[in-house]
């Protein structure tokens, strides 16, 4: 028996409406109690951190990393509606391009471009 895949990532919220509609209208994200969101295939890196890491900020418990077509233009359409993205230079990597956005209710997002 092995596992092949992530079925479900279930998380608490304050307002899962809300946040719900979030994901669906600006990261095409099928979310909500009714929401199934079909992913292309591809890689998924399962990685715990040191308790210490800085990687993303010591009050969250975890990061979701979102692999994206198009970085460009999705980070124009995110500042458009007025989501704050952080982009640094040391972030285009060999492994891609990646920028960082927080969902409604803080929770760090990494949006990954692999490399062509």
């Amino acid at each position: 028996m092995t596992v092949t895949g992530i079925g479900g990532l279930f998380f608490r919220s304050r307002d899962p409406e809300v946040r719900s509609a979030w994901y669906r209208e600006h990261l095409g994200i099928g979310a909500g109690a009714e929401g199934v969101w079909q992913q292309d295939a591809g890689m998924t890196v399962f990685a715990p951190f040191a308790a210490d890491s800085d990687y993303f900020g010591s009050d969250q418990p975890f990061m979701i990393n979102l692999r994206v077509t198009g970085l460009d233009a999705l980070v124009t359409r995110l500042e458009a509606a007025g989501i704050a993205v952080e982009r640094r230079s040391e972030w285009e990597t060999e492994h891609g391009r990646f920028a960082r956005i927080h969902d409604p209710e803080g929770l760090p997002l990494e949006l990954w471009e692999l490399p062509d």
